[in-house]
């Protein structure tokens, strides 16, 4: 008897604990896992109790949906993907076939999966009616009891979406990595005053879910009675979300740097023996003992960070922007700052700052030309050169920071040397320029004399 809202397939925790939580928003949820004997052993443990049922086929699974028939598909990405979905009739036209795709970022982890993640569902607009109640009852909430979740886009939004909030949250993590390493190397700082200090940044702009862990992780004693985070190895690992919205920046020539960044640090990271060896042979400047304020140095810190935090999202907003551009889609900014808002890992007080940029103007080209952005980098740019230039003359690595600072330089430079990258392409391969008197119309100059006059066939790579 069909009797089931919607039902999932992939019982892995997030999808038991997405199940969960469809079931405490009174859906009816049929469970289904291609190793069927772990629908019994959930049913028997963490859904003992509710109103979840389960199947130990397709067929059956299918036959207790109540029509239209909606499913999510929670397997790991690839072959088991493509099998679960060619059993379920995927096929080139799923929409003739009377299907509808769907694919939705989730973010939020395992407790957001629980208790309200983040979700950037996109595809055919027509499912959508079909989900809107199950997905926004389900999802995180803010403000007012404003879902985080609402409808992205066409075909891959969703996930794409999905993607560049993971290179944000990169990006995140290492301007935290880069504040950390400036208070204890260059400040002297100990774990708990630098986990006050994260508790205190935590009450300011910088008010996040991130900001709120790192002090609890700084504070953190082990069974010993000794700080934890020390003995833990400097090796960072990745699933390679990061470098996906790095590699899409490259295809769509969109200077997403700190982002790029972010995951460079990280491959650098993981060299750790090597690094060992390094350590021993490489020398950089001579340690001394910080005789500045103290305090304001610290403030300097705290606002490096936030300047270079709105420099990594108007990044990854560009690029969503010129994604939208290259597919079509017709993206609402603000709404996915919203959904950002809450349930996800990168949720803070900031995002709803973009969505107020977005709010007054659903057009801008970018974050750092709205009035609130201009001015709170403004207000910044002492301190975020002050840190920048610290921490370089301390030997700190700010990859990060640094890149941030450069790209926002960069933009707000009308001349940059790209002139004579330009001479230097056409002196050696003709590949011509444009002069500022005349653009649109493509010039190559025999440089010595003797090069001839015919200019390459003009490309941009």
């Amino acid at each position: 008897m069909a009797q089931a809202d919607i039902a999932l397939i992939g019982l892995a925790v997030m999808g038991q604990n997405l199940i969960l939580n469809m079931n405490d928003h009174g859906f009816v949820v049929c469970a289904f896992n291609r190793t069927v004997s772990k629908v019994d052993d959930f049913l028997a443990n963490e859904a003992k109790g509710t109103k979840v049922v389960g199947a130990h086929s397709l067929e059956e699974m299918v036959s207790k949906l109540k029509k239209p028939r909606r499913i999510i598909l929670l397997v790991k990405a690839g072959q088991a993907v493509d099998d679960f979905i060619d059993k379920l009739r995927r096929c080139r036209d799923l929409k003739a076939k009377g299907i509808l795709f769907v694919g939705s970022g989730v973010s939020g982890g395992e407790e957001g999966a629980r208790y309200g993640p983040s979700l950037m569902p996109g595809g055919d607009k027509q499912a959508w009616p079909h989900i809107k109640t199950i997905f926004q009852g389900i999802a995180a909430k803010v403000g007012t009891g404003e879902p985080c979740c609402d409808w992205v886009g066409d075909e891959g939004a969703g996930h794409f979406v999905k993607m560049v909030h993971n290179g944000i949250e990169y990006g995140d993590m290492q301007l935290i990595c880069e504040a950390y390493h400036l208070m204890k190397d260059v400040l002297g700082m100990g774990h708990d005053e630098m986990a006050k200090a994260f508790e205190e940044w935590n009450k300011t702009e910088l008010d996040s879910f991130l900001i709120e862990i790192t002090a609890n992780i700084l504070k953190f004693q082990d069974s010993d009675g000794k700080h934890l985070l020390p003995k833990i190895r400097d090796s960072a690992g990745q699933k390679g979300t990061g470098k996906w919205t790095a590699i899409s920046a490259l295809e769509y020539g969109v200077p997403v740097t700190l982002i790029g960044e972010a995951v460079f640090a990280r491959c650098l990271s993981s060299l750790k023996d090597e690094r060992i060896q390094a350590s021993k042979k490489l020398k950089g400047p001579q340690k001394i003992q910080f005789e500045g304020d103290k305090k304001a140095f610290l403030e300097d810190i705290r606002k490096a960070l936030y300047a270079s935090k709105i420099i990594s999202y108007a990044q990854g907003f560009m690029l969503l922007r010129q994604a939208a551009t290259e597919f079509g889609w017709t993206l609402n900014y603000g709404g996915i700052a919203l959904m950002w808002r809450g349930g996800c890992i990168i949720r803070s007080v900031f995002l709803g700052k973009i969505k107020d940029a977005f709010d007054r103007n659903p057009q801008l080209q970018n974050l750092l030309l709205d009035d609130f952005f201009k001015s709170a980098v403004e207000n910044c740019q002492g301190s975020w050169r002050r840190a920048v230039s610290t921490g370089v003359q301390a030997g700190i690595p700010m990859p990060c920071f640094t890149t941030a600072l450069s790209f926002y330089d960069g933009y707000r430079h009308e001349m940059l040397p790209a002139n004579l990258i330009q001479a230097q392409r056409d002196y050696f391969g003709a590949h011509t320029y444009e002069l500022l008197a005349k653009p649109g119309q493509f010039i190559h100059t025999n440089w010595t004399g003797h090069g001839g006059s015919v200019s390459s066939s003009s490309y941009n790579a």
